[in-house]
């Protein structure tokens, strides 16, 4: 419970859906075992105590929930990257600041019933799960909203038609993948249409629209003749949230759909490099390809059957 890598809401034992009474009500049940003058850890009380504060105000908690949780930021010092990401069924050592059990280091396939971690069985008499086990198997959350008042319905209808496709031909063939859609920005400016999580892989991704034709991709832009199409910006956002995810690989995707609906089309022409395969930052792939890589990425990954409810509670607390 002392350990600094602990969300608020972990300090206080609650799950993030918990209402402020009960915040009220864990608050004064810590305080009572941590104060100093009752033979309490003065460290431990104060920590106690600033969940507290920020919990128990609507505005500081909102805000709170909206950046993210505060662990990424202190678990980067000396942090492994994506490459040290494990291989069983939960985070290393290195990463395991939430629980003292250790998991097996057997590797399943992304096929396999998604196994959550740290496993609700696993729950000491009276602990509070890090959140529901309802939420943690829904596998969408959240919905594309309306921002802006310009280009509203069109952009509407293509993150619509992503987030049907990812529903329909990603998620039935990997159960603990988990779609969030519509969450604000991890570096502070603008939305991330959806996030696709599974194990210990992150995509991040956007959603464009072309006009007929075959259309080059250069690296950075789309290219068709006079006609040029740039993607979403999504490069700050996947260093910010790898920054954020340590222990994850977070790479970026923008599905490019036709105006006709085929998922084949518009015929992309890569330059030498940049072919879609996750390698990249930003990878850009018509809809077909798009699932299909995007599937592999996410297959390829440690643990792609494990939902670590810390990652996908910490993405949840980013919705807007």
């Amino acid at each position: 419970m002392g350990e600094k890598h602990l969300t608020h809401y972990q300090v206080l034992g609650l799950a993030r859906t918990a209402s402020e009474r009960e915040v009220k009500i864990a608050y004064r049940k810590a305080a009572r075992i941590t104060h100093p003058d009752r033979g309490g850890d003065p460290a431990l009380f104060r920590q106690i105590t600033e969940a507290y504060e920020v919990l128990a105000d609507p505005a500081r908690r909102q805000a709170y929930d909206r950046s993210y949780g505060s662990v990424g930021r202190e678990r980067r010092a000396g942090a492994p990257g994506p490459a040290s990401a494990p291989r069983g069924y939960g985070t290393p050592d290195d990463f395991d600041a939430f629980t003292t059990r250790r998991a097996p280091e057997e590797r399943r396939p992304a096929g396999d019933p998604a196994v959550y971690f740290p496993a609700y069985e696993d729950l000491a008499a009276g602990e509070a799960p890090i959140m529901p086990r309802p939420t943690a198997a829904q596998p969408v959350h959240g919905a594309p909203r309306k921002r802006g008042l310009f280009g509203a319905a069109s952009r509407l209808a293509r993150e619509a038609r992503t987030a049907q496709l990812i529903m329909q031909q990603v998620l039935p063939s990997i159960p603990a993948a988990r779609l969030i859609n519509g969450l604000t920005a991890p570096h502070g400016t603008g939305y991330m249409d959806h996030v696709l999580v599974s194990g210990y892989r992150i995509a991040i991704i956007g959603s464009m629209l072309v006009p007929d034709g075959a259309f080059r991709w250069d690296g950075s832009v789309l290219v068709h003749g006079t006609r040029v199409a740039a993607p979403p910006q999504l490069i700050p956002a996947a260093r910010a949230l790898q920054d954020l995810f340590p222990e994850c690989n977070v790479t970026a995707w923008v599905c490019v759909h036709s105006s006709t609906g085929n998922p084949f089309e518009p015929v992309i022409d890569y330059a030498r490099g940049t072919e879609p395969d996750g390698s990249s930052t930003v990878n850009v792939a018509n809809a077909a390809r798009f699932v299909r890589e995007a599937k592999q990425f996410l297959a390829s990954g440690p643990s792609p059957n494990v939902v670590d409810l810390n990652v996908l509670d910490r993405l949840l607390g980013g919705m807007y």
